[in-house]
C-alpha cells in the first residue's frame, strides 16, 4: 500500500512539474511575440538605426532586466524577429501551394495574389523590415536575411517547377531565372506601394504585372 502510494505521489509532483513547465513555456513564447511585435512596431516608426532596448522595453511596457531575461542583445532580437518572418512568407506561399493539387498557371496567380493580400493585410511588415536590418550592415544578420530571401526564392521556384510537371509552364524554362524575376516583381511591387503610402490595392496592380509575366513562362 505504501509503495502505491508513493507511486502516485510521485506520479502527481511529475505531473505538476509538467504543467509547470507547460505554463512557463507558454508564458515565455507570449513575452516573446510581444517584444518581436514591438520592434517590428519601432521600425516602422523610426527605422531600425534608432531601435534600442531601452526603447523596445519602453514599447513592451516592461524593464530592460526583464527583456534581457529572453534575449542577449538587441542583435539576438532581430535575429529572432527574421526567423518569425521567414515563417511567415514561407507559409503565405507553402500552405496554398500545398492545398491546390494540380498546379495550373491560374492557380500560380491565385496562390501569388493571396500572398499579396496577406502582405497588404500586414501592409508590407516583411519585406519592410528586412530591409531595415540590412540597413543595419550586420554581416551576421544580413547573412541570415540572405538566407530568409534563398529560402523563399526557392520556395517560388519549387511552386514554378510544380508547374512544368503539370504542364502549365514550359519545359525550356530557366527555373532559376523565372523564380528570381518573380520575386523581384513582388518585391519591387512591394516597394512600390511602401514608398506611395500604400495608395493603392496591391492584388489589383499585382493583376497587370502577372499578365506580363505569365506570357513569358506558359506552355506553348
Amino acid at each position: 500500500m505504501l509503495s502505491g502510494h508513493v507511486t502516485r505521489s510521485r506520479t502527481c509532483e511529475l505531473s505538476q512539474v509538467s504543467e509547470t513547465m507547460v505554463t512557463e513555456r507558454i508564458k515565455t513564447e507570449l513575452r516573446q511575440k510581444q517584444i518581436i511585435d514591438a520592434v517590428a512596431t519601432l521600425i516602422f516608426k523610426s527605422g531600425s538605426e534608432h531601435l534600442t532596448v531601452r526603447r523596445i522595453a519602453k514599447e513592451v511596457g516592461i524593464t530592460e532586466g526583464a527583456i534581457y531575461r529572453h534575449f542577449r542583445s538587441k542583435k539576438s532580437i532581430l535575429s529572432f524577429l527574421l526567423i518569425h518572418i521567414e515563417g511567415i512568407l514561407l507559409h503565405d506561399i507553402s500552405d496554398k501551394r500545398a492545398s491546390s493539387g494540380t498546379i495550373t498557371l491560374s492557380a500560380i496567380e491565385e496562390i501569388i495574389g493571396n500572398h499579396f493580400s496577406a502582405i497588404d493585410q500586414r501592409k508590407g511588415f516583411s519585406f519592410h523590415v528586412i530591409a531595415e536590418i540590412i540597413s543595419l550592415g550586420d554581416p551576421e544578420l544580413n547573412k541570415q536575411a540572405s538566407q530568409t530571401i534563398g529560402k523563399y526564392i526557392f520556395l517560388l521556384k519549387e511552386l514554378l517547377s510544380d508547374g512544368v510537371r503539370d504542364g502549365a509552364i514550359r519545359k525550356d524554362i530557366d527555373l532559376d531565372a523565372a523564380a528570381t524575376l518573380l520575386f523581384a516583381l513582388i518585391q519591387g511591387l512591394v516597394n512600390i506601394w511602401a514608398l506611395g503610402g500604400c495608395s493603392f490595392k496591391l492584388t489589383e496592380k499585382y493583376k497587370s504585372l502577372w499578365k506580363i509575366y505569365r506570357d513569358d513562362i506558359s506552355s506553348r
